[in-house]
């Protein structure tokens, strides 16, 4: 019995050895440990909830955009690139403005919207807003901007769609060439098979000529 008392006893003493070496480490790093998994439940929570937020403005813009109104549009839109930024639900609320913006003469604030979902949308989003914005500026003749706009890097799906832009701008700009080399590489990356989005863009290219 004295036998067991005393291992029992030397490893309290080591227990307690150990913990004077290494118990204020041990206790960092579970402290750490615990605010770091009860931070991202926190972020989890803290995203989930923008997002929930985000939605249910995007539903008052759906709203105002069917209704037409377009102070509610605008109101919906600014609020969501406000305050919910980083959710998707900015980028989309932003084209989908624009485009009732558009349509109802406002251009300015279309063009603001486009600019905005171009510089913080996501992914797709972003690249939709890119081509509709040059769209924009072609229309007011702002060439060198559109352009600038068709240099960012996007994704591999909107190549064609792309190019087909570039060559719009540089046909608006009298550069045949160049707009006859672009439209040719967007009909090479056969995004747009058999059917009216290809029919226009051959069109586009045999309205050039022939090359030189």
């Amino acid at each position: 019995m004295a036998h067991l008392d005393l291992e029992e006893q030397e490893q309290i003493d080591s227990l307690k050895t150990w913990w004077k070496m290494y118990g204020n480490l041990f206790t960092s790093v579970v402290v750490a440990a615990s605010i770091g998994a009860i931070g991202w439940q926190g972020w989890n929570w803290y995203q989930r909830s923008q997002s929930a937020q985000a939605s249910a403005i995007y539903g008052v813009l759906e709203q105002a955009v069917a209704t037409q109104d377009t102070a509610k549009v605008k109101a919906a839109a600014g609020e969501l690139a406000e305050k919910f930024g980083r959710t998707s639900y900015a980028g989309l609320g932003a084209l989908l403005a624009a485009k009732q913006l558009f349509e109802a003469g406002d251009l300015k604030t279309a063009r603001a919207q486009l600019s905005w979902a171009a510089d913080n949308g996501k992914d797709e989003v972003r690249d939709l807003a890119r081509l509709r914005l040059v769209a924009v500026l072609l229309d007011e003749k702002e060439y060198d901007a559109a352009l600038k706009q068709l240099e960012a890097t996007h994704a591999a799906v909107f190549a064609a769609r792309f190019l087909e832009s570039k060559g719009d701008v540089l046909t608006a700009q009298g550069k045949k060439a160049e707009a006859r080399t672009a439209y040719q590489a967007a009909l090479d990356k056969g995004e747009a098979k058999a059917g009216p989005a290809r029919e226009l863009l051959q069109q586009k290219l045999d309205s050039l000529g022939e090359a030189a």
